[in-house]
């Protein structure tokens, strides 16, 4: 094999970290965990489950704490390697499928990855448009009346194109960077967000403290907490939080091999936890909060918003409106770095190691990113996409497993860098011709176990665990084999 053909897997962005850049520490991990905690989706989630279900406030908040649990146990898993060797999940992926293996398996976390950059792409413009059109209606209120506001393509009129491209451009500029200064900005994101919280608890706390503080403490129920009926709901709430996140779990080695030392990466998922309980209060006080002044009345909870943009929507201060589309933008925007686009950066490299460095696999995934934003309201959202998305991501557990039987029981927690960067016939990692079958075979069986959490109706009350029930089976099936 000719020299050139030996190199093809080396890549500066997938070779392993240099010692001196290992400058993650435990707080850092922190605000990852901070912006990943404070998205939208997050907030509406909490707010829900504390509020909406009527469940013992306990057993929500002991479900939260358990999901946040199990996110930490196997983050530390995953994240181990990475740390230790410094390399991104797809590159460590090649030990146990193969160099072919990870370059196609990966480019999975790259296609869901890059779909759900899109789409969040999309909901962000829509708070820069709402933004927009607060400008300029405090200049003329008749202004937006104009034909030109009037005129729509794609379900876009020029106010929401003008957003589109703006916030590509903007995430562009700001994403393409690497990790070092990815850190920069989710430190900033996590800590304005963080004050945007205490602001807005104080406006709504200051404005009748003994009001909000009674409603807010009539609101928690903490009525039979130790029963026999207890028992689901917490699970539930536990599947339902640990789903949230399954999905940063299988790319935790992108961030985890620039942390410092192991006890600062194991430190650093801890404080999930940390963040689990002051966001759940954040969210839970300001919802009611804020429902007890749209609504005026202390009994009208039956149609309680937990929606933060719906919030401000009703809210009738534009000073606070606009105060709280910044903060949206802000957490919006981080969460998309975090959980999309460094992890389909790192995918989409190894996919094309020659060819693609941070900057040029920005634009490729800012360009569809783009098409997926421009089309989400009148194509995507209309096919039911987040179901295939779903079912993409169903490998994710799978894969979690392969990965962990391979590097703790077959490879007994050793990678050769060498070999991991090399598609010679002889190397460590290139099984059969670059797919290793055994794997393979594990990966989709469990891929079986955990779409069928999608697909069947009788099994969809397992889908919050799909990702465990997948990674369990390919764990299993994956040790009987290599045992034999």
């Amino acid at each position: 094999m000719s020299e050139s053909k030996k190199n093809d897997l080396i890549n500066w962005e997938l070779i392993s970290t240099n010692p001196s850049d290992k400058n993650w520490n435990w707080k850092d991990i922190f605000f990852y965990w901070s912006v990943n905690v404070q998205s939208i989706i997050g907030f509406s989630l909490i707010a829900s489950l504390f509020l909406l279900y009527q469940l013992n406030t306990l057993v929500v908040l002991f479900g939260t704490l358990f999901g946040g649990l199990l996110v930490w146990f196997f983050a530390n898993l995953i994240g181990g390697p990475s740390q230790q060797y410094g390399v991104p999940m797809v590159v460590f992926l090649r030990t146990s499928l193969g160099f072919r293996g990870a370059k196609y398996f990966g480019l999975l976390r790259f296609l869901v990855g890059v779909f759900t950059f899109g789409i969040q792409t999309f909901f962000l413009s829509k708070a820069i448009s709402y933004l927009i059109r607060i400008l300029f209606f405090s200049i003329d209120n008749e202004i937006l009346n104009n034909d030109i506001f009037l005129i729509f393509l794609m379900g876009l009129n020029i106010i929401d194109w003008f957003s589109i491209i703006f916030t590509i451009c903007f995430q562009t500029y700001f994403f393409k960077n690497g990790l070092n200064y990815s850190k920069k900005i989710i430190k900033f994101s996590a800590l304005s967000v963080y004050f945007g919280l205490i602001l807005f608890f104080l406006i709504v706390f200051l404005s009748d403290v003994k009001l909000t503080l009674n409603v807010f403490l009539e609101s928690l129920n903490f009525s039979n907490l130790i029963t026999y009926e207890s028992i689901a709901p917490f699970f539930t709430v536990a599947g339902t939080v640990f789903a949230f996140f399954s999905i940063l779990i299988i790319s935790y080695g992108d961030f985890a091999k620039n942390i410092s030392k192991p006890n600062d990466m194991k430190k650093g998922n801890l404080s999930l936890l940390i963040n689990l309980i002051i966001f759940s209060f954040f969210a839970v006080f300001i919802t009611i909060g804020s429902d007890i002044f749209i609504k005026d009345d202390t009994n009208a909870m039956l149609k309680i918003l937990t929606n933060p943009t719906d919030i401000i929507g009703k809210l009738d201060d534009t000073k606070v409106t606009i105060i709280g589309l910044i903060f949206i933008i802000l957490a919006s925007a981080s969460t998309n770095l975090v959980a999309n686009f460094i992890p389909s950066q790192f995918t989409l490299i190894n996919f094309f190691p020659k060819k693609l460095n941070l900057f040029n696999s920005s634009l490729v995934i800012s360009f569809i990113g783009f098409i997926i934003a421009v089309l989400w309201l009148t194509f995507f959202s209309q096919i039911g996409i987040l179901a295939f998305l779903d079912t993409f991501a169903s490998f994710f557990g799978p894969l979690f497993g392969i990965i962990l039987a391979d590097y703790y029981y077959v490879k007994n927690k050793f990678i050769d860098l060498k070999d991991l960067h090399s598609n010679d016939r002889g190397s460590t990692y290139y099984y059969t011709r670059g797919w290793n079958i055994k794997a393979i075979y594990c990966l989709m069986l469990g891929f079986i176990f955990s779409a069928s959490t999608i697909w069947n109706e009788s099994l969809m009350y397992l889908h919050s665990y799909s990702w465990i029930i997948g990674a369990f089976i390919s764990t299993l099936t994956y040790y009987l084999l290599s045992k034999k």
